[in-house]
């Protein structure tokens, strides 16, 4: 027999989402002008905020009336969440795990080299080791953490939750990460791609505060990127929307991991680049802390190569701007730590091949959380599970 589906309709819990990020960006808001911020009509407002108090996300306030007069305005403040989450970033070739409070605000930290994408096993295995060395570094306990969130370097099924490309992480094939993240910590646990993850950082912590409609590209040895549509995330059908970096460029043959030639991400990954520059100026070769691509991009050599990199990452972007006529474009991964090189490259080739009107209204711009944007968007994504959870 189905089992019957007694909690709130998904378009109630995105409005009640939207009300109480609303909230908490304002720290004191009336109903009216909560209706006005979000959009929302004010029966749908009302319903929303009924629930949030239900729920103790929210308390109201009363002010007094200004000179004694008029009647008492009544405040909705957000309710600090009890306990703490994590959030857990799976690169290609790292896993980084952090504990923060529900501000956001991270209290320890810890990252492992790992290959990723060829051990699983050991990842998630890391991963779960990771979180037990933070919360002992945060004098914290398991029954204090009540929410985790992980990004994975890959396409994840949204209907399934397994992972389906065997091109891009080759032994997680018919993994489910989040069963087996929820088996080893015995949390709860949202699981999404990387990207996605790196989008949600930079939504609630970075460069696209303010932004409904924005893309977030990571560029590091695989491209990918997050498509926040109208302030949610766009997965598409199957979940693998964002993989730009399978797109075909027209004169490039280069052999990508998925055994196509031309690819994006075969042009322009951080491995490429980082070839191309060792070949122009042999000692910027390797990936030490003073030879990050920053530094390395104010010699007027490296800086070509990084614009030309920059250019070709653009003419995908360009038709982006035409589909999706996004607000901003934000750079990420460690190729999106370039800095003007990168950006003055990308801007060219959305001026050049975009339609004005599209090219002319989005904004380009480096990540502000530059590498950690993923772990945030993780820390992002585990404190709104929480508080649905409520």
């Amino acid at each position: 027999m189905p089992k019957s589906h007694t909690g709130p309709s998904p378009r109630r819990q995105r409005s009640r989402q939207q009300l109480l990020t609303a909230i908490r960006a304002h720290n004191g808001i009336t109903r009216s002008e909560l209706s006005g911020v979000t959009g929302l009509s004010r029966s749908a407002t009302a319903e929303g905020v009924q629930d949030l108090l239900a729920k103790r996300l929210v308390a109201e306030h009363r002010t007094s009336p200004s000179l004694g007069r008029g009647r008492p305005s009544t405040l909705l403040i957000p309710v600090a969440t009890q306990g703490v989450v994590a959030g857990i970033d799976f690169g290609h070739n790292h896993v980084c795990v952090a504990v923060a409070e529900a501000s956001g605000r991270v209290l320890a930290e810890h990252q492992c080299p790992v290959d990723v994408d060829h051990h699983a096993t050991v990842a998630l295995d890391t991963a779960a080791k990771l979180l037990m060395r933070c919360l002992a570094d945060a004098e914290l306990a398991g029954p204090d953490l009540i929410s985790v969130a992980a990004g994975i370097p890959g396409p994840l099924d949204v209907k399934t939750g397994v992972v389906r490309s065997p091109t891009i992480l080759s032994t997680w094939v018919d993994l489910d990460p989040t069963r087996e993240l929820s088996t080893r910590l015995g949390r709860p646990i949202r699981v999404d791609n990387d990207a996605n993850m790196g989008a949600q950082g930079e939504l609630r912590f970075g460069g696209a505060r303010g932004y409904r409609n924005f893309i977030y590209v990571k560029a590091s040895h695989g491209i990918g990127a997050g498509l926040v549509l109208n302030g949610e995330t766009y997965h598409g059908g199957l979940g693998i929307a964002g993989e730009i970096g399978h797109t075909q460029l027209p004169d490039a043959d280069n052999w990508c991991r998925c055994g196509n030639r031309g690819c994006l991400e075969a042009v322009v990954s951080i491995s490429e680049v980082r070839r191309q520059l060792a070949h122009v100026r042999p000692e910027t070769a390797g990936d030490e802390p003073d030879r990050s691509l920053a530094r390395i991009g104010t010699d007027p050599v490296a800086g070509r190569v990084i614009a030309a990199a920059g250019r070709t990452l653009g003419r995908v972007l360009a038709d982006l701007c035409n589909a999706l006529n996004p607000e901003a474009i934000i750079l990420g991964g460690e190729l999106g730590t370039a800095g003007a090189p990168l950006l003055l490259g990308v801007r060219d080739s959305i001026d050049r091949y975009a339609q004005p009107a599209a090219a002319h209204s989005v904004n380009v711009r480096s990540a502000d959380l530059g590498l950690r944007s993923e772990l945030m968007g993780a820390i992002a994504t585990a404190i709104q599970h929480a508080n649905e959870m409520v």
